[in-house]
């Protein structure tokens, strides 16, 4: 085979190796905002839900009837309604910081694709025209094939050409575009870290100011356990409530 030809494949192999590894960065990435949309729905879901119980609990009638009771539903109504309003500020944040960046970065790959494909239909050109050059080499060199031979080879150069130049294109620029990536998504990620501390630290501090509100002294958790025993035998040992 010409040396062409050998020239063309080592071509293909490095640029293809570079289509891969864009291939692979895309899968990769496809999975960063789905799992940042779900993420935000649980979130959102789980605080709503939360509102609800206590919203619930403070139409109870016992809220009426028993002022501890209403204290106790009072102080975690807000502690929830605290808890939602952070909520839809993490929220906002990841949407800003973090979805929205991706989205912009998953725009990219149309255009790199269609780069890809300008690039395959060359090289299918390349080839066909390559191998009705090498056709006409391997015949006996008469004057008709010369003449079908030097035409096949003008036809050719500027199908090389462009191909080359394409191709050249990909090879210098996808390894520029798997290499920044880091650098662009660097900012989301730790964006995310600092929204996921600053979350966790103010829960900690909503819930720390619930349990100061409700905590009894020298009540511990064993204690408070022993007594919802004994509340809950009471409770069985009523005669609407025991076995038949």
């Amino acid at each position: 085979m010409s040396c062409g030809f050998w020239n063309l494949v080592v071509l293909v192999a490095v640029a293809w190796a570079e289509v891969l590894r864009s291939r692979n960065t895309k899968e990769t990435f496809n999975h960063v905002p789905l799992g940042a949309h779900r993420a935000v729905n649980l979130l959102t879901a789980m605080s709503k839900s939360a509102v609800k119980i206590s919203l619930d609990l403070l139409s109870n009638p016992l809220c009426e009837q028993d002022q501890d009771f209403l204290r106790m539903v009072t102080a975690l109504d807000t502690a929830m309604k605290r808890m939602d309003a952070f909520n839809q500020e993490k929220v906002n944040q990841i949407q800003k910081t973090v979805i929205e960046p991706l989205k912009k970065f998953g725009s990219i790959f149309p255009s790199l694709n269609m780069a890809v494909k300008r690039r395959e239909q060359a090289l299918q050109d390349y080839g066909r025209l390559q191998a009705k050059v090498e056709k006409y080499e391997e015949k006996e060199k008469t004057g008709p094939v010369l003449a079908k031979l030097h035409q096949a080879r003008e036809e050719l150069r500027p199908v090389r050409e462009d191909f080359e130049a394409k191709n050249k294109q990909l090879l210098d620029e996808m390894p520029r575009f798997y290499n920044s990536r880091l650098d662009y998504f660097q900012p989301s990620f730790e964006s995310l870290i600092r929204a996921q501390v600053i979350y966790y630290s103010e829960m900690h501090k909503i819930f720390g100011d619930l349990t100061q509100q409700l905590d009894q002294p020298g009540h511990s958790d064993e204690h408070r356990e022993r007594e919802n025993e004994t509340k809950l035998s009471e409770l069985r040992a009523l005669s609407i409530v025991a076995d038949d």
